[in-house]
């Protein structure tokens, strides 16, 4: 797993370069950000259990159909795994988060993904929707924490989001 730092040592070392502007400017934007990341992994860490429990309610109000007989998340056994992937998507965004870097998800969250829900036959779109609903709770929880520029927060989910939508799973 690498973090903002790592990576970008990593891709100047490759190409063989000195550090310029830019990533003079990547550093140090990372670590202005540094405190403001701790603070919203705080949030989000306080608040888990009920970001991911009104996500799900929120991901149920919408898509009933889910909980519904013959639907993904019907019957106790398969709404506990929802909710467990959910928590799962968070505590890996979390750590994106505070990395300041999406390698974390693609390694540890994303790689085996497609075969898992392929085989389950999990529908993709409201895995996506209920990443959503956690980043728009997220948001609300790290602002209520006093972070006042949580840009940051967006990263981590919207890769989510987006990988998946880009797979066929």
């Amino acid at each position: 797993m690498r973090d903002a730092v790592t990576s970008l040592i990593k891709n100047y070392d490759v190409a063989g370069r000195y550090f310029d502007r830019n990533a003079i400017d990547s550093l140090k934007s990372y670590f202005e950000s540094g405190t403001a990341r701790v603070q919203a992994a705080a949030a989000i860490n306080s608040n888990a259990a009920s970001i991911v429990k009104q996500a799900g309610a929120k991901l149920f109000e919408e898509l009933p159909e889910l909980i519904r007989p013959g639907g993904n998340a019907y019957t106790t056994r398969r709404y506990a795994a929802c909710l467990r992937d959910m928590d799962y998507y968070l505590r890996y965004a979390t750590y994106a988060l505070v990395a300041g870097n999406t390698n974390v998800l693609d390694e540890r969250v994303l790689q085996g993904l497609r075969e898992t829900y392929n085989s389950l036959s999990v529908p993709i779109g409201p895995t996506v929707r209920g990443v959503q609903l956690m980043k728009d709770l997220v948001k609300e929880q790290v602002a209520a924490a006093g972070v006042v520029n949580a840009a940051f927060v967006d990263e981590p989910f919207d890769h989510i989001t987006r990988e998946l939508s880009e797979q066929d799973v």
